[in-house]
């Protein structure tokens, strides 16, 4: 029997909770509220409701009676500025574009690529890389066939590298890169300059262009690079040396000139030079006397030899390495670089910190950096495998013909092109067609030199592909991911609200000023002072004169007398505040008894500070004026005003709740 009364009790369960599950499924499509002739569904109202409810009880019927009441003067408010077409003026159009654009943006960006960006570009840091390179320049806008030479150059040279020629050498004798080679003297014009072979010396993150940078910390030491494409042609690398970053430093330095073309004379000069101001300063000379006495780097001798800081890209390899192996006010030993010798004493190192530390400013130069746009090509890869794009190569090369060489001189005119209506892009069922593609040439034309004009085109066609699918999702969004059509109804409903209810309630409670006065006088009794005192505080921070101060309070009746005599006393530490006050505004006179006369002193607990307080008389409980209660009585206006306004409203646009729908979705919660 036990067991029976059970299996009837489980029967019962399922039965209503399935009851209830149906009922539910049942009533979500039906309209819960009708308001005028707009129906709003229970899965509508759901939606709105769980979205601003959260919690384990948010189905018991209080809750929900009061979240619809609420939600149907909001719709009500919605209507009545639709139906006064306060949507079509173009302030409120300009301000719903302009949230759109700020709601859309996360849409337009790959997350994920951004935090692989980050975690990348803070790995970079961490590490500073020495390399040398070897550059065949190859302009951006080359002709494919002067690319192909460039890049077959370069792939002969990495050949005879990796075959055993020196890459020292081969910068010497391939790179165009002039600072790889030496620069002759010329007479009266520039001195001897040694080139640096390719040795570009140390950098980190963001000191190159983002593809170099990659290639560089992804080759090992001693190791030659992949050929590596930038916007100045192709490069080899090879990276001579991989270590902790050094972060940012400061030093300052004694300096010995030492030209590269010297004399062997001149040089063992210079040197022995050196060598003997490093002498007295291990002597005990102290470092900044001998700056002073010494150093030929007159730009830095009034700043006691101090440079400015530098991080590992800014100054030669020579320096980066003895700051790796100094403490701060470490000297090191003479050092030569292409500039002559030095001694160096480190002031301040900061290493790089940890990611938390690090990751806002990395976040804010990835935002301007040329690997941003790794985000935004995984946006529109992803855009084009979504809906299908395809090009239409043959009518592409057409429209190229087409368009005339007046385009390089930014003088290219589309309209004779109007009859040309082939697609040349397609993104589901969209297609963009050779004249609006000769549109966007007239209008993103820009005057170039030394340019093919298929190369030309191309670009152009490369960035009418890019906006064509950015256009298009942008024009799809809210087709495409419901969450952001709701979010844009609800800032249209949002910003609708709010101008129609500043203009029927907020602004008119501060403007109606005989329906203020109107108010106020019905609802006078609303408005009262409870019991007051007329009281005066009497603060002062010199405790030594307490006696003296209380001595003229008692002298005189008026504040202004007390004060008076105050200054010819030259006491300047008094603090005299009157007033009249409710309990609970002051805290020394909240803990008086009421009643007139002059307190005896009073103690801050948190400072020191001496208070007197003179209550001049007990103000019995008495009804404000207006303009006592202006700020209470104009929220209570609006109250007022808007509860009216509602009513008004429910006239006009009838109400009517389906309770049965209702009583689904608060069965929910039984």
């Amino acid at each position: 029997m036990k067991n029976l009364t059970k299996g009837i009790v489980f029967t019962l369960i399922i039965a209503f909770s399935t009851n209830s599950a149906i009922a539910q499924k049942f009533f979500g499509k039906k309209a819960l509220v009708t308001i005028g002739d707009e129906k709003i569904s229970s899965d509508e109202f759901l939606k709105v409701y769980k979205k601003n409810n959260t919690g384990s009880d948010i189905y018991n019927e209080e809750a929900i009676n009061d979240y619809l009441n609420l939600y149907i003067n909001f719709k009500l408010k919605v209507l009545e500025a639709e139906a006064l077409k306060m949507d079509t003026i173009s302030s409120f159009e300009k301000e719903l574009d302009g949230y759109r654009t700020q709601l859309a943006k996360p849409y337009f960006i790959d997350e994920t690529v951004n935090e692989q960006l980050l975690d990348e570009a803070y790995n970079h840091l961490k590490k500073d890389v020495r390399a040398s390179h070897i550059l065949i320049m190859a302009d951006e806008n080359a002709t494919p066939a002067d690319t192909l030479i460039a890049f077959n150059k370069i792939t002969e040279i990495r050949e005879e590298i990796i075959l055993g020629k020196d890459f020292a050498a081969a910068a010497v004798e391939y790179s165009d890169d002039p600072s790889a080679k030496d620069r002759k003297a010329i007479p009266n014009q520039q001195r001897f300059k040694p080139g640096n072979k390719g040795d570009l010396g140390y950098f980190t993150v963001f000191n190159m262009v983002y593809p170099f940078e990659l290639a560089a910390y992804n080759t090992d030491i001693n190791q030659i690079s992949p050929i590596v494409r930038t916007k100045y042609g192709y490069h080899i690398l090879k990276v001579t040396d991989i270590k902790d970053a050094m972060g940012s430093a400061e030093v300052a330095h004694i300096f010995v000139a030492l030209r590269p073309e010297a004399s062997t004379q001149d040089s063992l000069r210079k040197v022995e030079k050196i060598h003997n101001i490093y002498s007295k300063i291990q002597d005990g000379m102290p470092f900044e006397e001998a700056v002073i006495e010494y150093s030929e780097d007159k730009g830095s001798v009034q700043n006691q030899g101090r440079l400015s800081k530098f991080s590992s890209n800014r100054v030669v390899p020579q320096f980066v390495e003895v700051v790796d192996i100094l403490k701060i006010n470490d000297i090191s030993e003479p050092i030569s670089t292409a500039y002559g010798l030095h001694i160096i004493k480190l002031i301040s190192i900061e290493r790089p910190g940890s990611f938390e530390e690090e990751s806002a400013k990395l976040k804010e130069r990835l935002t301007k950096d040329q690997r941003s746009r790794k985000s935004e090509d995984a946006v529109i890869a992803k855009i084009k495998v979504d809906n299908s794009f395809k090009t239409y190569p043959d009518d592409i090369s057409v429209i190229f013909s087409a368009i005339d060489s007046t385009v390089l001189d930014k003088k290219f005119v589309a309209d004779s092109l109007v009859n040309m209506t082939k697609p040349v892009i397609k993104l589901k069922k969209q297609t963009y067609s050779q004249y609006e593609f000769a549109q966007f040439v007239q209008s993103n034309q820009s005057k170039q030199d030394n340019i093919d004009k298929d190369v030309y085109l191309n670009q152009l066609f490369t960035q009418f592909e890019k906006e064509s699918c950015l256009d298009f999702m942008d024009n799809n969004l809210e087709n495409q991911y419901p969450e952001f059509k709701d979010l844009i109804q609800e800032y249209h409903d949002g910003i609708l609200l709010f101008n129609l209810t500043d203009e029927k309630v907020w602004t008119k409670a501060v403007k109606d000023t005989i329906g203020l006065q109107k108010y106020f006088e019905n609802n006078r009794e609303n408005y009262n002072w409870s019991e007051r005192v007329n009281a005066t505080i009497y603060k002062l921070n010199d405790k030594s004169i307490s006696e003296k101060v209380l001595m003229i309070i008692n002298k005189y009746d008026s504040d202004g007398d007390i004060a008076k005599e105050f200054a010819n006393d030259s006491i300047n530490s008094v603090q005299i505040i009157p007033g009249k006050y409710e309990k609970g505004d002051n805290k020394y006179i909240d803990s008086l008894e009421w009643k007139a006369g002059l307190s005896d002193p009073l103690n801050s607990d948190v400072e020191e500070l001496t208070v007197f307080v003179k209550i001049n008389e007990v103000i019995p409980p008495q009804q404000k004026e207006l303009d006592e209660s202006r700020g209470l009585v104009t929220a209570d206006y609006q109250t007022f005003l808007e509860k009216e306004w509602i009513e008004g409203l429910k006239d006009k646009y009838p109400v009517s709740i389906n309770n049965k729908a209702l009583s689904a979705i608060i069965v929910k919660s039984e």
